[in-house]
């Protein structure tokens, strides 16, 4: 076991090393200048898009706005709340700058990804449709490359587990022992609620995450305007901070150890990919089943998938954290954002309000990831593979419930990573596929 330990222990710092983190960051740039900085320049186009009447006689199975709300259920989570204190913690406010930059980019990333997922996606029987990385790389590049194809949905059907599931579950169960639940009683309970949902497939699933994400990410998103209106005179200082630390050392002050440019472009742009998954290959598995009549449109879902997971949702905790003055106090993590939302809201309240919406984060993130995990298993093994995944999703829910997952993270977290590389391969080689797309759309909406 021990072996075993320290070899995913090498593997992942490869794998998420800064080798990986710059190449995430180069597919973004690549992405923004080969759309012509679609993020930018077509903003307002999509927000409109959000507004316009839909069609109902299009092919796919949920709305876009389903889609969209599968999507954030996997990617907003406790890498919004603890990552982004972490990030602050270990590199200071500057990182908050870098960690925008990686947002900025994967907002690129994440369309060429969503534009890609529906371009290739296909019809499987008595299924939804089946998009993602492991099918754009067997249809957009061809049987030669289908061995990556096939390690993605590999990995992705077995990372789920860990990322997605008893983590996840684990995560949940903590934040109720708060309140004096039992792990056990949560491990039941969520099993139930959970099955409940992943059974009926993709379309409950759709259901439940569109009123449970904007729930959590507008009652979050109050409680820290709350804490920067409060704070209001604070705010000018804060962001000459996040400025300054970015480009140049900041000291030690409080119980924070002071850290240098490196330390702060490294948390901040590896906290920023964790926390949106630009780049990884999964929330276009749940773009691709999007009823949309053009995969640029399904695309613009992609950005804003991005910008309102790092630049509105990261955001919000790392200036609550930061006006409030608790980066200072050598805290870290979950409790960093705890105590920022405390010295607001007092002990209780603010305990409460941050764990609540993790718990709501982490229950809607299994959804996701577990209808992630089956689409994966339906590529390796067909259709009829998915309501098997579906019934051995469950039982490891209590086990997340009850145990310490220490090995169980870092395997998949390993596994998270290594998804990574068949797409991003995908994603060079067919850049050239999205921008032409881009264009031809721009071009016939004159």
């Amino acid at each position: 076991m021990f072996n075993l330990i320290e070899l995913n222990t090498r593997i992942n710092k490869i794998v998420w090393g800064p080798t990986l983190i710059l190449i995430l960051i180069g597919v973004g740039l690549y992405y923004t200048l080969g759309t012509g900085f679609i993020q930018f320049k077509k903003l307002g186009r999509i927000f409109k898009e959000i507004f316009v009447k839909k069609k109902k006689d299009l092919e796919g199975d949920i709305t876009p706005l389903q889609a969209l709300s599968v999507a954030l259920a996997g990617t907003v989570g406790v890498g919004n709340i603890a990552g982004v204190a972490t990030a602050i913690a270990f590199g200071g406010p500057g990182a908050v700058f870098w960690m925008w930059i990686s947002g900025i980019l994967g907002m690129a990333t994440k369309y060429g990804e969503v534009v890609l997922g529906i371009k290739y996606r296909i019809r499987q029987i008595r299924g939804p449709l089946l998009g993602g990385p492991m099918v754009y790389i067997r249809r957009g590049l061809g049987k030669k490359f289908n061995f990556l194809a096939i390690i993605f949905a590999l990995l992705g059907a077995m990372a789920a587990f860990g990322i997605g599931n008893m983590t996840q579950a684990n995560s949940v169960a903590i934040g109720l022992k708060e309140w004096g639940i039992s792990p056990l009683f949560t491990g039941i309970f969520l099993l139930f609620a959970v099955g409940l949902v992943t059974l009926g497939g993709l379309k409950r699933i759709a259901q439940v995450a569109s009123f449970c994400v904007p729930f959590m990410c507008i009652l979050y998103f109050l409680g820290a305007i709350i804490i920067l209106i409060l704070n209001i005179v604070h705010l000018p200082q804060v962001l000459g901070l996040i400025f300054k630390g970015a480009f140049s050392p900041i000291s030690a002050v409080g119980g924070f150890m002071g850290v240098t440019v490196k330390q702060a472009i490294r948390w901040g742009i590896a906290r920023g990919i964790f926390s949106n998954e630009a780049g990884l290959g999964s929330a276009p598995i749940a773009h691709a089943t999007a009823k949309t009549e053009h995969p640029v449109k399904q695309g613009f879902y992609g950005i804003l998938e991005v910008f309102i997971d790092t630049i509105i949702i990261c955001s919000a905790t790392a200036l609550a954290i930061l006006v409030t003055g608790v980066w200072k106090t050598g805290l870290t993590g979950t409790v960093l954002t705890v105590s920022a939302f405390q010295t607001v809201f007092g002990k209780n309240l603010g305990l409460f309000l941050v764990v609540f919406c993790m718990i709501l984060t982490a229950y809607d993130t299994i959804l996701a990831w577990g209808f992630y995990g089956e689409t994966c298993f339906a590529y390796l093994f067909g259709p009829y593979a998915r309501i098997i995944y579906r019934v051995l999703w469950l039982p490891p829910i209590i086990i997340g419930a009850l145990g310490k997952l220490e090995i169980i993270w870092d395997i998949a977290d390993t596994m998270n990573g290594l998804m990574a590389i068949p797409n991003i391969i995908a994603l060079f080689l067919l850049g050239k596929v999205v921008f032409n797309l881009t264009k031809d759309f721009f071009k016939n909406q004159r």
